[in-house]
């Protein structure tokens, strides 16, 4: 059975996970806009939410005792969010990754992204049946993919020095980064691995940002770019390991909230983890979040097993956008929590998911926006009767012929 199911966190667990990860670079919140939202109630990035189009979205949140964490007195910022991310998951989510900080991102975002359409499709245009079925089109965003919405709130809510950004990507976050940066007149360097796209580096040409192309993989290019942050003194943005990127990302979930709002369960492709992370930690458990991974790179069906993030394989046709060896530290005890399942997909069915994507709909999906798909039509997920299953094509950057099947 290659399904992963549900795992409940483990307190000792997320403890020793904080203490033993000492990765460092682009995890720090802008603590001056924090302290200003929390200590200014008319600061214009704060709504009032009686009086909002999205209070009927806020949930009141649970007030239970801070629980104290094992804590190494000589760790970094980096494990102080992590502790912060954790405490806040048994606190309700009420801080970091919270509602409102989440519609307050949506709400500095919002000038600068897509409301992407979600379409309600016959399910039996694509030969399945007995349930309803919902396209959440994140393709269609700036950039090709969802992530543009994490691009958009690490440049709009910290410090960005002269030299600019920098960001390891496999194409689709260095696209965004690229694209959010020309926007906001900031330079950018993308390191991306040889396996990258065509049509991937072609869209980071276009916005202007600088390229180098070394490595077969993403963590190749990932640490190319924390080599150059170092010297640099750039400001690195991480495709998915960090607290503004989880929270852009999120502004995902709230939206598909009030599109469909009955939802009962989401299929999500899974890479790093950034778009799962803030997508369940906005649901909370109020919808069956599935992950979906090829089984070529199951970076989170091995971390579930293994109680922590770990290295997988990373190979496969999505490669350049699902294969980034791990998943994210500060998303994993969100999946932990909220993740339902994952199911793994082969090659084959990501390809006969982007053929029917195009025969039936005319849309056009790179490998990785297709994954979440493949799973409902090649079985590995089987809805039930009546169920109201969403579906998020995130990404269309592709140059390729889809193969017809």
């Amino acid at each position: 059975m290659n399904d992963q199911p549900r795992n409940e966190p483990s307190d000792q667990r997320s403890r020793q996970r904080i203490n033993e990860s000492s990765r460092e670079g682009g995890h720090e919140l802008n603590q001056s806009l924090n302290r200003e939202l929390d200590e200014d109630p008319n600061h214009e990035l704060n709504r009032d939410l009686n009086h909002s189009p999205d209070k009927d979205l806020n949930r009141e949140p649970k007030h239970e005792p801070k629980r104290e964490l094992n804590r190494d007195p000589n760790q970094g910022p980096n494990e102080d969010l992590k502790c912060e991310l954790i405490q806040d998951l048994d606190r309700g989510l009420d801080n970091v990754l919270s509602h409102d900080r989440i519609i307050e991102t949506r709400k500095l975002i919002g000038p600068y992204i897509r409301y992407t359409p979600v379409v309600e499709i016959d399910a039996g245009d694509f030969n399945l049946a007995g349930f309803s079925l919902h396209f959440k089109l994140e393709l269609l965003q700036h950039s090709g993919s969802f992530k543009a919405r994490g691009a958009f709130t690490n440049l709009l809510t910290r410090e960005v020095p002269p030299v600019g950004v920098v960001a390891a990507s496999g194409g689709n976050h260095g696209a965004a980064v690229s694209y959010a940066a020309m926007k906001l007149g900031k330079p950018a360097k993308i390191f991306v691995p040889t396996v990258t796209s065509p049509a991937k580096l072609e869209r980071m040409r276009e916005y202007g940002a600088e390229l180098v192309i070394g490595g077969e993989l993403y963590a190749d290019a990932l640490a190319a770019s924390e080599a150059w942050r170092e010297q640099s003194g750039a400001m690195s943005i991480h495709a998915y390991d960090q607290i503004e990127t989880l929270l852009g990302q999120g502004t995902v979930g709230l939206e598909l909230e009030e599109q469909i709002p009955d939802l009962d369960t989401l299929l999500v492709a899974v890479g790093g983890g950034g778009l799962i992370g803030g997508i369940a930690a906005w649901y909370a458990g109020k919808v069956k979040i599935v992950a979906v991974e090829p089984e070529k790179a199951p970076t989170l069906f091995k971390a579930l097993k293994a109680g922590r993030p770990v290295d997988a394989e990373a190979g496969g046709v999505a490669a350049d956008s699902l294969a980034p060896r791990r998943v994210g530290e500060l998303m994993f005890p969100i999946a932990e929590r909220y993740v339902d399942r994952v199911v793994l997909v082969s090659d084959e069915a990501i390809q006969e998911a982007q053929a029917a994507l195009w025969r039936v709909m005319r849309v056009a999906a790179e490998p990785g926006g297709a994954a979440a798909f493949s799973a409902l039509l090649s079985g590995r997920y089987q809805a039930e009767a009546g169920e109201r299953v969403g579906v998020l094509v995130c990404g269309g950057n592709t140059s390729g012929m889809i193969r017809q099947r």
